[in-house]
């Protein structure tokens, strides 16, 4: 069965490094010559950053099989994508990786780098929530998994939907579940047009996610590149078996193809932006937004300088009423989830006059340093759609009228209401 283990785990062979060594530089040629290469994903990837695999001696299932409670796990929201995660986001950014194929729920492959229109999460993510009704998905910096308390199938986490009000769902696939249909289809193109596919850190054994890998390892012309402690049932397959762990791999495929791994850097989209609401009232909407205008939630809260009120629930929105002049000046503070201890951070938002036109702010934190660093696009046209799935929502915050104006306003500005 897929989710169990024997209580004798499969024995995990660990090839010498001169071994590794020689198979990744024929495994540097393969890739040279790739015109699609795709790469098939399981826990093993993310054993590195203190994320238990399910079948390994100390894996989930196989403690369960054995009785034994696992001790000192890293929570998953505050674990730091390995050096495999950073290396597949090198190969995308460069063009290498076509498509990345999932089985991993733990969110790294997102928050690494990973874009959203180049991988198939088969079974799901435990920080991303869709409607039922709409479909419409949000991504959340913090667990979005339903408790299943009624059912193991009762995905319902208690949320609604910006957009419809309709129910959100968790995206995490139980075992007796279909597959995502969309994110299968588009694995199963992209296997069809490989002509080398690498898996990394998968045994293999969960169906029917473990045919994608397959579907290259029985076509003629493409090849197949396994690395995996344990065995798996499509070894038979491969063109190439490497027993290591994915990071020894990877850390030398990267070498011989001359191409440094990326640090590990936090990436925020935060959008600011100002509307006329009528009658000489404005609102200002901060929220945060993945690349392809999927809805983001990263903030616990936003204050507004001069202002006692803090908004602590989405979405953020402060009202103001009176004349509002070019070049006011908003000074916002950030308080973020501190998964990796990230501080405060403070934004200035100038007003242009223009009405509905937002300012991207491009923020990226470095876990090493503990630091931030800002860019901005300013005058991008609003989304609509984008718009309202942040919007709407059954709070708003409606701060004091005898509130001190903003920075840079004149005594004709608006007052916060």
């Amino acid at each position: 069965m897929a989710n169990t283990a024997p209580k004798v785990p499969a024995e995990e062979r660990q090839e010498a490094p001169e071994a590794i060594d020689r198979k990744a530089e024929a495994l540097v040629k393969q890739i040279k010559k790739s015109k699609h290469m795709i790469v098939f994903t399981g826990a093993g990837i993310s054993t590195s950053a203190g994320i238990p695999d399910f079948r390994g001696p100390e894996g989930i299932w196989t403690l369960r099989a054995q009785g034994r409670q696992r001790t000192g796990a890293v929570n998953t929201l505050q674990a730091v994508p390995t050096l495999t995660h950073m290396a597949l986001v090198e190969l995308q950014d460069r063009g290498i990786l076509k498509y990345l194929i999932s089985q991993n729920c733990d969110g790294l492959h997102r928050k690494s780098g990973i874009l959203p229109d180049r991988i198939s999460e088969l079974h799901g993510n435990s920080n991303r929530e869709y409607c039922k009704d709409c479909g419409k998905e949000y991504i959340r910096d913090f667990r979005a998994v339903a408790s299943y308390d009624k059912s193991v199938h009762d995905h319902r986490t208690g949320r609604k939907c910006a957009r419809c009000g309709g129910v959100l769902l968790d995206s995490i696939i139980n075992f007796g579940e279909s597959l995502p249909a969309d994110a299968l289809q588009l694995a199963r193109d992209h296997a069809e047009k490989s002509d080398l596919c690498l898996v990394l850190g998968s045994s293999l054994t969960v169906t029917p996610a473990n045919e994608i890998p397959e579907v290259p390892g029985r076509r003629r012309g493409a090849k197949l590149a396994i690395c995996n402690l344990q065995e798996t049932p499509l070894d038979g397959l491969a063109d190439m078996r490497i027993y290591s762990k994915t990071d020894e791999l990877m850390v030398r495929v990267m070498a011989k193809l001359d191409i440094p791994i990326p640090s590990f850097i936090l990436h925020r989209r935060l959008m600011v932006v100002m509307e006329s609401t009528g009658d000489e009232r404005y609102q200002l909407k901060v929220y945060g937004v993945d690349v392809d205008g999927t809805p983001v939630s990263f903030l616990r809260s936003v204050k507004l300088e001069y202002n006692r009120r803090v908004a602590r629930s989405e979405p953020f929105l402060f009202n103001f009423r009176g004349d509002l002049d070019p070049g006011t000046q908003f000074k916002l503070q950030l308080e973020f989830m501190g998964h990796y201890g990230e501080p405060n951070l403070e934004i200035t938002y100038e007003y242009d006059g223009r009405g509905d036109a937002q300012t991207l702010y491009l923020i990226e934190y470095d876990p090493q340093t503990g630091e931030w660093k800002t860019s901005k696009q300013e005058g991008i046209a609003t989304s609509d759609e984008t718009l309202d799935d942040v919007a709407r929502g059954d709070t708003r915050l409606i701060l004091s009228q005898d509130s001190a104006l903003p920075s840079g306003a004149t005594p004709n500005s608006a007052i916060v209401v």
